[in-house]
């Protein structure tokens, strides 16, 4: 495990190294929760912007540059493919996991593919735009449902928060939202955390009494992410009803 995080520091510092002394844009492929905190826990001064193709991405690239030191503004290097049902009436009910089987099936490595959002029954997959058109051209079925892929826009979905929810609390400690969230017990909860699987901002965090910062996006591995935004008021008992948008 220390090698392999030796391996990820010093690329990623080779690649902000150099995108600066050339003064050009470089990027990572697509980063793991765990590979960003490596970045993020690194503190370069090379300027970067983790990016995933819409706001809330989990999977990102490390996009090094900046205005200032490149001389102009560059575009990530993600595409977003559209891949649908050829006949909606005869397909299957498709989920994240059958895309990605579908997308592994072809020998494609997992870090050139970002997130996959679902929206009707169609599958928006954000990749490398190095590697779209392999995907356009090779990818024909997911399960035994016939597809089509095309490059797209992003879905709307991807851009919109989910509803508010609210969650009663008795603090903000990252144990208890997570508890409260996913319906957990603290213990329960607690183990997430100290497994290394709970990550705020991309970024490891370990602390099961951790307060989440406003507007935060929490992700847990396995089970899922939420945006965290803070007390909406404290009932008599002196609970706190807290809002998340659980994605």
């Amino acid at each position: 495990m220390t090698d392999d995080v030796n391996l990820i520091k010093n690329r990623l510092t080779e690649l902000g190294k150099r995108s600066y002394d050339r003064g050009i844009w470089t990027s990572s492929e697509f980063l793991s929760l765990a590979e960003q905190d490596v970045l993020l826990r690194l503190r370069l001064s090379y300027p970067f912007t983790l990016v995933g193709g819409y706001e809330g991405a989990e999977r990102r690239v490390a996009h090094f540059g900046s205005e200032e030191s490149c001389g102009w503004v560059e575009a990530p290097p993600i595409a977003c493919v559209k891949i649908a049902p050829v006949n909606d009436k005869f397909a299957e009910n498709l989920t994240h996991r059958d895309f990605l089987g579908s997308l592994m099936g072809l020998g494609i490595r997992r870090e050139v593919l970002g997130d996959i959002v679902i929206d009707e029954n169609a599958g928006y997959l954000f990749c490398l735009d190095s590697i779209a058109g392999y995907i356009i051209e090779n990818l024909s079925s997911v399960r035994r449902t016939t597809v089509s892929c095309s490059l797209s826009e992003p879905p709307k979905k991807a851009a919109e928060d989910p509803p508010q929810r609210e969650f009663v609390v008795s603090s903000e400690r990252l144990d208890g939202v997570i508890s409260a969230v996913y319906r957990l017990s603290r213990s329960q909860s607690q183990e997430l955390i100290s497994a290394g699987k709970v990550f705020i901002y991309g970024r490891l965090s370990q602390s099961p009494d951790a307060e989440i910062p406003l507007g935060a996006i929490v992700s847990v591995r396995g089970t899922g992410r939420f945006k965290y935004e803070g007390v909406r008021r404290e009932t008599k008992k002196g609970r706190l009803r807290v809002i998340a948008r659980v994605y």
